[in-house]
């Protein structure tokens, strides 16, 4: 191992696996699907900002304290590439817009959303 790898960490060609299983939202069309699933099982978007150091240590965090394999949809949001998308989060489950931010989504509706260091993953128990 490099000395400098030793002291600076791993390279951004060294990616961890996560054991979240994110799935992209990409596609505004996803929010109507997100509605109507979310009536049937528990549904959470993580709002990120890839240039914000804030948000990468968030969401390392949370994927570090995720405990709920397969007992709720998580949706993945990149706010650079995708702000069209934030926008009609925040218009269709009126929230404010923040990153990084968590919205759990029951039966169609925002039940729960955080931001920053108030975004836990161990407190999303609760919502399955």
């Amino acid at each position: 191992m490099s000395l400098f790898k030793n002291i600076f960490g791993h390279s951004e060609t060294d990616k961890i696996v996560s054991k979240v299983n994110w799935k992209p939202l990409s596609d505004l069309g996803k929010i109507n699907e997100i509605k109507d699933l979310s009536h049937e099982k528990t549904v959470a978007i993580f709002k990120h900002s890839t240039r914000c150091s804030i948000s990468r240590m968030v969401l390392k965090q949370f994927e570090n304290e995720y405990n709920l394999e397969n007992k709720l949809e998580l949706y993945f949001l990149d706010l650079l590439e995708h702000r069209n998308i934030s926008n009609e989060i925040a218009n269709s489950f009126g929230v404010i817009h923040q990153s990084p931010q968590l919205i759990v989504i029951q039966n169609g509706v925002s039940v729960y959303n955080a931001s920053h260091e108030s975004i836990d993953a161990n407190g999303l128990g609760k919502f399955v």
